[in-house]
């Protein structure tokens, strides 16, 4: 959606202060021994209790309130029966609707102890999506956000998962702009615009480039032997610094 009123944008910081508040006890809440039905159990009384509805059931009749993906798994992990181990590499992507409006966020996080290369990659997911952010900004090709990335990670020595990409939020969990790749692809002419409600939302890995989808009909996961991090802001694109919804504070 592309924004037009000061209320539109209060509205769409509520959700996104709700989401960021619920993945970030969720991330606090990980230790060996749980199960992840457990832990999307946690985050559904959280959402309900602000209010709010999950989006991957509400959009998609998603069978979890988040999404929960462990270790060679990438994205859209179905909370069940998994017992998290100590080490075990955790995505956790929240995302819900309130009066209509919209926001995601997401991030990995490492069962501690973690292992100093999982935690290693932690890090560079953060630095890639901070350093990609700052140079959002309206009048610059859509594109540019793909450039920035394949950049910051091959400096980092990662690849990133090229069939996911960023989208487009606010009214609906999956919006125009859609598929903003994470590399620079010459086809895409689109323009960010001030107004403009995307995530951005880097997948980093150790080598893996692509994701299949498991027999669940949901879970997209990559070889085993890879691993791989995600981390996702909600933002509005202005002639300026992004403002990110998803950001606590």
């Amino acid at each position: 959606m592309t924004l037009k009123t000061a209320a539109e944008l209060e509205k769409l910081k509520a959700i996104g202060q709700i989401v960021a508040q619920v993945l970030q006890a969720m991330g606090q809440a990980l230790e060996p021994g749980m199960t992840t039905r457990e832990l999307d159990q946690m985050g559904r009384k959280m959402l309900a209790a602000q209010g709010a509805r999950s989006a991957p059931e509400l959009s998609y009749r998603f069978p979890g309130a988040t999404c929960i993906s462990v270790n060679h798994e990438v994205a859209h992990g179905i909370p069940g029966a998994t017992r998290l181990q100590a080490g075990d590499l955790v995505n956790i992507d929240v995302s819900a609707e309130k009066e209509g409006f919209f926001a995601d966020t997401g991030a990995s996080f490492v069962v501690p102890p973690g292992s100093p290369e999982r935690l290693k990659l932690c890090r560079a997911g953060q630095q890639i999506l901070k350093r990609t952010l700052a140079g959002v900004k309206a009048g610059l090709p859509l594109n540019s956000i793909g450039r920035r990335l394949q950049k910051e990670a091959h400096q980092r020595g990662y690849t990133l998962i090229q069939n996911l990409g960023s989208h487009g939020v606010g009214k609906a969990l999956h919006e125009a702009p859609e598929f903003i790749a994470p590399y620079p692809d010459p086809k895409d002419k689109r323009m960010l615009k001030e107004g403009m409600v995307i995530t951005i939302e880097p997948f980093v890995s150790t080598g893996a480039k692509q994701v299949f989808q498991l027999n669940d009909g949901w879970t997209l996961a990559t070889k085993r032997g890879f691993d791989t991090v995600q981390y996702e802001h909600t933002l509005v694109v202005t002639q300026g610094k992004p403002i990110l919804i998803t950001q606590l504070g």
